[in-house]
Order: structure tokens, then C-alpha cells, then sequence
């Protein structure tokens, strides 16, 4: 049977669900985009102008729960790659935007590079764990042209081939990046058939839809591009200091931001994907290595069951900035429990000390701790060809079942999780495990394979570039 943690009963999903609908219905949510306030209007919504507060009928949201779609997949550049949502598979999304790099061996920190950027997106390219791609390191500010993020998802695409998830933050990025996903994909109706691409808005907890973030998204709508939906309430901060209140505020923003995109364009796919954290109570922090960020994710993880939405959760981290044993228990404790929820898509690996600090050791030995949880998730299987009576009376008492066939086939089967990280033999060598992991490192990269774009798709983008390049000056 397989293991699925719960934190939360049926009565209280509900409950979670009708105090959401009050808030929405009652207090409502400000939203600062014009055109998002006019859909909302249009589709039933109460839109008090003045200071730019909608409250949402129980009926508009419900519609739109209707309208959202179950089960779609996700596509990449691969070929023969894809991801089903809400098909019991779970995936890994490697976190983002750190602002350093750390050597786990000296411990120093330096600022990210454009070196860290292609490095850390060849490695998770390369795990197949990895299905989903954010940007690991932060963009500097002169990336933000419409040029230069042109030229950057020129390189997204060239150097990660499995699902981008990413956003833009004005209206032109949003029509730029559209020119360059039907130059890559084959045209507007092979970017909504593949879904290459889904888009990640944020929601800003508690209650507020952004206003510029917001429109820039709307320039996207009737492109069937899957959206994230990922509101951050950090407990005690911008939600109340209780695990459940900050459900409800999540909840809520979710909700709020699905009737905005189903009244825009109904149909459209949608992950539920709240990021719901605690601060750190002696410095007011978000750190990430609190043991209730497990808990607040399997909570999330539920609602999205509840609704029956593909969901995207977020594990916990830890409050070090270099592997060692409070990053390793931390790092443990909190991917164990929200992997046992089982999400379509885990966010998590590689990044320390609030999702600040890179380290390369430590993303591949996320890695490694979510194949051990993903063992733990299939549990013990109980078929008709699992209880092997008649090999145990066959061998009877003081019998060796090491030889026997069925041993073989369990070493086939994956009835064991064998770790390819800290083995014995490696052990005798005194190399130490972060010396072994930075060697399997250098191993995966250098046996990466890369899969260019075809050269008309790279010279039309060339030509985007140059086009953006003159438009914006």
C-alpha cells in the first residue's frame, strides 16, 4: 500500500474552504490591476472602484473551480518528455533566484555569476528527478530589458529541455515571450497543445492581486499556458501566527486569483501552488528550516486534493548556508513529510538559508533524499506475487534466501532503495561525502549530452533580439 501523509481531516478541508469563501465574499481581496477588476466585474464580482476591493460571490468561485481543468500535461523541448498532472507521479522544481553560491569545502559565499547560471541549469537538466525548471540564481537589474530576457529565455531553452516554469514582470516581456515560444515550439497552436511553458504568479498575502505583475500575465491569456498560482503568507508576518490561519490566507489568495483567471479565459489550466512558510520567531526571518513548514506544505497539498487540482508544493530548508548535520536533519525532516503528501511537483532542492544561497552539493543531495522518500512513499506492496509462501516452505527453517531467484528479481523490482551516494567502497577511501558528491558532479556534466535548438529557430530569435533590442533602445 502506498503511504500518503495527511495533516488535516475531511471536516477540517472544509472548513479551511468555507472560512476561504467568507473572506472572499465578505472582506474581499484588493486587486490592483484596472483589467483585472473589469473580467472580475463582468463575470459577477462586487468591485467597490474607489479603493479597488473585489469581493467574490460563493457562486463565481465555485464556477470557477468547475471550469478549472483536473488533469492536463506538461510538455518540454525533449523529445518524448512530459509530465501528466494529477496522474499520481511526483517531480522535483529546483528553487530560485539565490543571490550567492557557497564552496560547501571552505564555506566562503560569493556572488552568483553567469557561470553559476549555466552550471546549475545543465546539472538539473541533467537529473531526471528534475522535471520542472526555475531559475536557480538571480537575474542582475540589467537583465530586465525586453532584449536581454529575450536573450535569456534564449538560453533557458537552449540549456534545460524538460518544463519551464517562469513569469514576466511587464506587459512587452509577456509579448516578447510569446514570439519566442512559437518560434521554438512550431506557432501559437503547438505552444497550447505541448504546454512547454506555465506561468507563476505570485498573489501578494494576505489578500492583495499586484497590479503590473497581474497584467502582465493577462497579455498571455488564450495561449492555454498552465498558471501556478503561488501566494507566500509567512506566518506571524503576512498571516496570522496560527498553521491554520495561514491555510486560509493561502486559500484564499489562490482562490481569489483562479476567478480572475477563469473569468478571463475559462479553461485554462491552473496548479494550485501556495508556498506557505513561517518566519523564524527570533529575528522575524524567513529562513526555511522550521520543522511546521513540512506541515503547512502537506496542508496545501490537501486543499489542492480537496479541490481536485494538480498542486505544486514547497518543502521547508534549512537555516545553514553549508551542508552539515543541522542543514542534513533539517533538509530531511522537512522533505520526508511533504513528500509522503505526495504532490504532482515538489519545489525544494539546492538552495540554503531562505533560498538565497546555491549549493551544488546540496542539490544533489535533495536529490538523493527524494528518491529515498519516494521509496518510502510506495510503501509495501502486497500483489499476490509479493507474499512468496511457497519460496518460505520450500526453504523452510534455517533456509538462505540470498540465492534464491526472487532475490534477484526484488534487487530488479526496486523492493530495495540502493543509494548511489555514500557507498561503502567510496567510504574505505576516506574521501569523504561532499568530496564524493562534487565527483558525481563533475560525472553528470560531462556526460551531459546537450540538445541545441534547430538552427532556424536560433537565428529567428537572433532576429527577436535585435527587433527588441531596437524598440526599446
Amino acid at each position: 500500500m502506498q503511504i500518503q501523509i495527511q495533516v488535516l481531516n475531511q471536516d477540517e478541508l472544509s472548513q479551511v474552504h468555507e472560512r476561504s469563501l467568507r473572506i472572499l465574499v465578505h472582506i474581499g481581496v484588493r486587486v490592483e490591476s484596472a483589467q483585472a477588476r473589469k473580467i472580475l466585474a463582468d463575470a459577477g464580482a462586487q468591485v467597490e472602484e474607489k479603493r479597488s476591493i473585489v469581493r467574490f460571490p460563493q457562486s463565481l468561485v465555485e464556477e470557477s473551480l468547475r471550469l478549472a481543468p483536473k488533469d492536463f500535461t506538461l510538455g518540454g523541448r525533449r523529445p518524448g518528455w512530459y509530465w501528466p498532472m494529477n496522474h499520481g507521479e511526483c517531480t522535483l522544481l529546483a528553487d530560485g533566484e539565490a543571490k550567492w553560491v557557497v564552496d560547501a569545502e571552505t564555506g566562503k559565499r560569493l556572488l552568483v555569476t553567469e557561470e553559476d547560471w549555466l552550471k546549475a541549469t545543465s546539472l538539473i537538466d541533467a537529473l531526471d528527478e528534475i522535471g520542472v525548471y526555475w531559475r536557480m540564481v538571480g537575474t542582475p537589474a540589467h537583465q530586465e530589458s525586453p532584449a536581454e530576457k529575450v536573450t535569456y529565455w534564449r538560453n533557458v531553452f537552449t540549456h534545460f529541455t524538460k518544463h519551464v516554469q517562469d513569469s514576466t514582470e511587464t506587459v512587452d516581456q509577456s509579448r516578447w515571450l510569446l514570439e519566442v515560444l512559437q518560434t521554438i515550439f512550431g506557432g501559437r497552436e503547438a505552444v497550447k497543445l505541448l504546454k512547454p511553458f506555465s506561468f507563476l504568479v505570485c498573489p501578494v498575502s494576505p489578500l492583495v492581486i499586484e497590479g503590473s505583475f497581474t497584467d502582465a500575465y493577462l497579455q498571455v491569456i488564450g495561449w492555454d499556458i498552465p498558471v501556478a498560482i503561488m501566494p507566500m503568507p509567512i506566518m506571524g508576518m503576512s498571516s496570522p501566527a496560527r498553521l491554520i490561519s495561514t491555510t486560509v490566507v493561502g486559500n484564499s489568495d489562490v482562490l481569489a486569483m483562479l476567478c480572475l483567471i477563469q473569468a478571463a479565459a475559462p479553461g485554462t489550466p491552473v496548479i494550485y501552488a501556495p508556498a506557505l512558510a513561517t518566519a523564524e520567531p527570533r529575528s522575524g526571518r524567513y529562513t526555511g528550516g522550521a520543522v511546521e513548514h513540512a506541515l503547512l506544505s502537506i496542508a496545501a497539498t490537501q486543499m489542492a486534493r480537496f479541490y481536485g487540482l494538480p498542486v505544486e508544493a514547497s518543502t521547508g530548508g534549512t537555516n545553514q548556508y553549508v551542508p552539515g548535520i543541522q542543514a542534513g536533519y533539517e533538509r530531511a525532516i522537512n522533505w520526508t513529510l511533504p513528500t509522503l503528501a505526495w504532490p504532482d511537483i515538489l519545489v525544494g532542492p539546492g538552495l540554503f538559508e531562505g533560498s538565497t544561497v546555491l549549493c551544488y552539493e546540496q542539490l544533489l543531495l535533495d536529490v538523493e533524499v527524494f528518491r529515498h522518500c519516494r521509496r518510502l512513499h510506495q510503501g509495501i506492496g502486497t500483489g499476490k506475487d509479493q507474499w512468496l509462501e511457497e519460496v518460505i516452505a520450500r526453504l523452510g527453517p534455517g533456509g538462505n534466501f540470498l540465492k534464491h531467484p526472487t532475490t534477484r528479481d526484488a534487487l530488479r523490482l526496486g523492493e530495495w532503495h540502493i543509494s548511489s551516494l555514500g557507498e561503502p567502497e567510496v567510504s574505505q577511501k576516506k574521501l569523504g561525502l561532499l568530496a564524493e558528491v562534487r565527483s558525481r558532479i563533475s560525472e553528470i556534466l560531462a556526460a551531459r549530452k546537450p540538445l541545441p535548438l534547430d538552427e532556424d529557430s536560433s537565428q529567428e530569435l537572433i532576429r527577436i533580439e535585435q527587433r527588441a533590442q531596437a524598440e526599446t533602445g
